[in-house]
């Protein structure tokens, strides 16, 4: 593997001054009701450094909003971060699949209690039993998870430039056991939004990007989205996403891992954004712009019966703080995080993409953690 940056190289660009913050607009006085600015500039500062490389934020309160950012667009240049930049939203791709599996529902072409047997058969092996579209939606159908290109960073680094077709991943997942009797248990998996994917396509006879343009992208406004496909170049402005990555002499070197093929992603995760774009699917989503509002209970709904379950039909998590229930979607693919997240009402919303350099972590990055205190004040 190329190493991208010298230990010292690397110091050299932490030490350039890059935190750029936008005034909030109107400006609030009101803490409680608009962003903390003070705050979120602090949760900004500093970067990059160890954990990301860049990082971008829109925050919205009843009587304000924020917008900032932090960070370079390159470790070679060491110029700032573009606060208007493109990046792999990872799997906030699953709203939007969501969202358009929705649509489909009120234009009469998909039934949610209906079992994707019925759209797709043959996919599943005998072993399973009816597993509804709503159970795909909110994980509880129990199908495993499908072929992978590796288990381990370096495995699918490697083989980056491959394509793994979602055919293929929803095919391996459909020949193996059931993990659980269908509405049973909730396990997030990506499988299930694979298979969302298939069925948007089935059932219309056009490609899924197609779709979620129609029935997303175009009423939310959102200008600056589309799926790669095959394509592992980010198009458009972007800052580059790097994964940390230890070497044997025990220094770090900072791998570019802006280019990818994210074929496997598919319905699941190969959306690539903004974050004002992510905003918009955000706020028309749930001002019933996207989803028709007799439908906007199944996006704020999670399974009563099942122990533990915080996701519903909608792609979103509920979370709740200090009170607050918040509807959120976070997503990471190498290189980058992002997340969403708003209250019911829109009093508050949260939208971030920050360039971790270990973003598949299962532990949280510190730069997120600042974010997400420094918005949810």
């Amino acid at each position: 593997m190329r190493d991208l940056r010298r230990r010292s190289l690397l110091a050299g660009a932490l030490a350039v001054p890059l935190a750029t913050a936008l005034p909030a607009s109107p400006a609030t006085a009101d803490p409680a009701s608009g962003p903390d600015a003070k705050a979120l500039r602090a949760a900004l500062a500093g970067l990059p450094d160890a954990d990301a490389t860049a990082a971008l934020v829109r925050v919205r309160g009843r009587d304000g909003s924020w917008r900032g950012s932090s960070g370079v667009h390159d470790l070679e240049s060491g110029r700032p971060a573009d606060p208007g930049a493109r990046f792999r939203a990872g799997s906030t791709t699953k709203v939007v699949t969501a969202a358009t599996v929705l649509r489909l529902v009120d234009e009469g072409r998909i039934d949610l209690s209906t079992p994707v047997q019925h759209y797709l058969p043959g996919v599943l092996g005998r072993r399973f039993r009816p597993v509804t579209v709503r159970q795909l939606l909110n994980h509880t159908s129990g199908i495993p998870a499908g072929d992978s290109l590796g288990t381990t960073f370096e495995e699918v680094y490697a083989r980056r430039f491959e394509t793994l077709d979602p055919q293929r991943v929803a095919a391996s997942a459909g020949a193996k056991e059931p993990e659980f009797c269908p509405g049973k248990r909730q396990h997030y998996l990506n499988i299930n939004y694979t298979f969302l994917g298939l069925l948007i396509e089935r059932v219309t006879g056009r490609p899924y990007a197609s779709e979620a343009a129609r029935l997303v992208l175009a009423p939310a406004g959102m200008r600056d989205t589309y799926f790669p496909g095959t394509d592992p170049r980010v198009l458009g402005p972007h800052n580059r996403g790097y994964q940390a990555v230890r070497r044997a002499d025990r220094t770090t070197e900072f791998l570019d891992v802006t280019e990818w093929n994210q074929a496997d992603r598919f319905a699941a995760g190969d959306m690539i954004s903004t974050t004002a774009d992510l905003e918009r699917l955000l706020t028309g989503l749930f001002r019933g712009r996207i989803v028709p509002r007799r439908l906007m209970r199944e996006v704020f709904s999670v399974p009563a019966d099942i122990d533990g379950a915080s996701y519903g039909a909608g792609g979103l998590q509920r979370y709740e703080t200090g009170g607050t229930v918040y509807w959120v979607k976070t997503g990471g693919r190498y290189g980058y995080n992002s997340a969403i997240a708003g209250t019911c009402d829109l009093s508050r919303t949260v939208v971030y993409s920050v360039n971790s350099t270990d973003a598949k972590s299962e532990d949280a990055n510190p730069v997120v953690a600042r974010i997400i205190a420094a918005a949810v004040k």
